[in-house]
């Protein structure tokens, strides 16, 4: 068997469940496009974007030794309806892909471990990233055939759906590349219509400073008071526009048990959830990409999820944290306070 096939199986082996290959200038269009997003101020506050646009934009700058880029996919397909906590008004929603251990301790660790089996198979340099790194990981995705970047700029599979996490491994090794996969959205708007806060400004184009998961995760201080309402009950991440594509008929459900939801991060209670000081949060999340935002940001977030719960109950939580230390908790625990009472006889 050729070293191609061996790489996919090996990858297979590993736990992925798709594998591509592609050079590192296949997507040429990319330096382009970022600039047109940061320059209409898109990025919003994610600053990083602005940085090493030479290496972000041009993979092939970013290691010129490079010759091949292998794509690796990893399926989270969740065995449940993610948009059904949506209706649980005292819950928090949080991200499928958030509700069990971090993605990129696990995907960087099998990814390593491929790395290692192919300088032992056949030599060469390599390199991993994992989305911490200013490498276009969805265009090199489409360009190497693992999907298409739809409508809502994510990247779907034919065989995947839209849930699945993306790696890859840069090797100075010349490799037979797949061929770039075609757009398949045709005339569907699933994602562009069910966004809640309009952040598709049109097909294929985000602006992230609209996109809930961008408000919850990257988004320092308060959320502008317009876009409070639109979060719902969203604490950390946004599902939506993955969850409503036609495509996940065909995805298959993680095989890594680690990708399936903690029990206590399904529909967990807002009123809890605001209890949380800093050592709890942090015993709470441990293990979680949640934990990365620290526990002022994420009670901000359960804050605007209480005031927009419609639940009068729910007064009493927010009441107690208008003298947290920190001022954005406190603007969030005033703004839940006043909502929820202009609301006392019910939900808007």
């Amino acid at each position: 068997m050729s070293l191609k096939p061996r790489i996919v199986q090996q990858a297979l082996a590993e736990g992925f469940d798709a594998c591509r290959i592609c050079r590192p200038w296949d997507v040429p269009d990319v330096p382009e496009r970022l600039g047109q997003f940061l320059a209409a101020g898109r990025h919003g506050q994610m600053g990083w974007m602005a940085e090493r646009v030479a290496w972000r934009g041009n993979p092939a700058a970013l290691w010129p030794e490079a010759r091949s880029v292998i794509m690796l996919a990893e399926s989270y397909t969740p065995a449940h309806d993610p948009l059904a906590v949506l209706q649980q008004r005292d819950r928090g929603a949080i991200s499928v892909y958030a509700q069990n251990r971090d993605y990129h301790d696990l995907v960087k660790k099998r990814l390593k471990r491929l790395a290692r089996w192919l300088i032992a198979e056949a030599g060469g340099e390599v390199k991993v990233f994992v989305d911490t790194a200013p490498v276009p990981e969805k265009p090199l995705g489409q360009a190497a055939g693992l999907g298409w970047q739809g409508k809502h700029t994510n990247l779907v599979s034919r065989g995947l759906g839209s849930w699945f996490f993306l790696g890859s491994v840069f090797t100075t090794l010349e490799l037979p590349e797949d061929t770039a996969e075609a757009d398949h959205c045709g005339s569907c708007r699933n994602c562009l219509d069910i966004c809640p806060t309009g952040a598709f400004p049109a097909p294929y184009q985000l602006d992230a400073r609209r996109c809930i998961s961008y408000l919850t995760i990257e988004h320092h201080g308060p959320v502008d008071e317009s876009l409070r309402a639109l979060m719902g009950n969203r604490i950390y991440g946004c599902d939506d526009c993955l969850a409503v594509c036609p495509w996940n008929k065909f995805a298959v459900e993680a095989r890594e048990l680690r990708y399936h939801a903690r029990e206590a991060l399904l529909a967990p209670r807002l009123a809890e959830l605001a209890g949380l000081d800093d050592a709890g949060f942090r015993a709470f999340f441990s293990g979680s990409p949640i934990k990365r935002i620290g526990r002022d940001r994420f009670v901000r977030n359960v804050l605007y999820a209480i005031g927009n719960s419609g639940d009068p109950g729910l007064v009493v939580v927010a009441q107690g944290l208008i003298e947290d230390a920190d001022a954005t908790v406190v603007d969030a625990a005033k703004w839940a306070v006043e909502r929820l009472q202009n609301t006392a006889n019910g939900p808007e």
